[in-house]
């Protein structure tokens, strides 16, 4: 078994087929076939089901995945060990986050970090909830992850992060104008503007604008995370949202107002206790020094 035989399988898992992942691969598809058949023979049983244009895992194939994605990490890690020498000359970082701690702290703490190794390249996956941070984590998938209240954490070391601020996002020309803030009763009476149930932002809305019971009224629900902003500003609905993105949209002409009481969401960084890539171990070193003070309001 050898590792591009690995890299292959993958790229075949990820694309759902092999037209699809020889060109992501930029191989000719005989030689993708090849390399999986041989790779197959190897194993003394089939890895896919071959399904028309497409392809499916067989039991057997579902098995390799997560070893395979670990084999391929710990490749990385050692060949980033050997960069490392030349001081992080190369190499890549791996990050899984929430899409609003994406946002805010994790763009600032990239930032901070390329800086000091602009010659290591940062890739960030997004996913919808907690459990998805740790399991990509725990499964090589990505060295460092970023979720809000992580609980199980076998096997993953953890720092807590600063807490990340959440602010009214309301329409112009709403009433508040010239307010100082806005109670979360009065927040969770707006018609609202959130992402789906089951996601990080969605379940903070549902938590936090729950009065004696009685959920918010979730007016529109959009997957487009991006549209949010937009929608506030046509005075499709209110919404809830981290600093960076609330100021964002006061520059654009929303009415942004901090709540009463504050809304805080805890931070948590997440990685692998084993051996870490030379970047990892940076990154984390670098977070460790972040400063934990008050966070200024959204003006």
């Amino acid at each position: 078994m050898e590792r591009r035989q690995l890299e292959y399988f993958l790229a075949v898992v990820r694309s759902g087929g092999f037209t699809n992942a020889s060109r992501r691969l930029r191989i000719a598809q005989p030689s993708l076939s090849q390399a999986i058949r041989a790779l197959e023979r190897d194993l003394g049983t089939t890895l896919f089901h071959r399904l028309g244009r497409g392809v499916g895992l067989t039991a057997a194939g579902e098995a390799l995945v997560r070893p395979a994605q670990q084999v391929l990490r710990d490749f990385a890690t050692a060949r980033a060990s050997v960069e490392s020498v030349v001081e992080l000359a190369g190499g890549r970082l791996d990050i899984v986050a929430l899409t609003t701690l994406a946002v805010d702290p994790l763009a600032d703490l990239i930032g901070r970090f390329r800086e000091k190794h602009p010659l290591v390249d940062v890739r960030v996956a997004d996913p919808e909830h907690d459990d998805a941070v740790t399991r990509m984590v725990r499964t090589g998938e990505c060295e460092i992850g970023l979720a809000e209240s992580p609980v199980d954490l076998e096997g993953l070391d953890h720092l807590r992060l600063p807490g990340q601020h959440f602010f009214a996002v309301l329409p112009p020309g709403s009433g508040q104008d010239g307010a100082e803030a806005v109670s979360v009763e009065e927040l969770a009476r707006f018609p609202l503007i959130s992402t789906p149930e089951g996601t990080a932002m969605r379940t903070l809305v549902d938590r936090a604008l729950t009065i004696d019971g009685r959920s918010p009224r979730i007016a529109i629900e959009t997957t487009h995370r991006a549209a949010i902003v937009p929608l506030v500003l046509a005075g499709a609905g209110a919404a809830l949202l981290p600093r960076r993105l609330a100021v964002d949209a006061a520059g654009q002409g929303a009415v942004v107002l901090p709540t009463t009481p504050l809304l805080v969401r805890s931070a948590v960084m997440v990685w692998r206790c084993e051996q870490r890539s030379p970047a990892a171990v940076r990154f984390v070193e670098l977070c460790g020094r972040v400063p934990d003070g008050p966070e200024p309001a959204a003006k």
